[in-house]
């Protein structure tokens, strides 16, 4: 399953790290963060809990990045 979420972020590299984290999440096939659209894609691994799966991200990428937000 894939979804696309709107983020806010405040810079190219730090939608980098974003993705970095998102990518290394469980559960997550595959992730991209475009800080031009400032959306984030996201791949699920089959069998996946998006719900929860997207909470882990959100709490991923506010490691890296604080000031970062996901609209679930």
């Amino acid at each position: 399953m894939k979804k696309t979420y709107k983020i806010d972020v405040d810079c190219a590299n730090c939608a980098n790290k974003m993705e970095e984290a998102a990518n290394k999440t469980a559960g997550v096939k595959s992730a991209t963060v475009s800080f031009m659209t400032l959306k984030m894609k996201v791949e699920f691994e089959e069998g996946a809990d998006v719900d929860s799966v997207m909470q882990e991200v959100r709490k991923n990428c506010k490691k890296v990045e604080d000031d970062c937000e996901i609209f679930l």
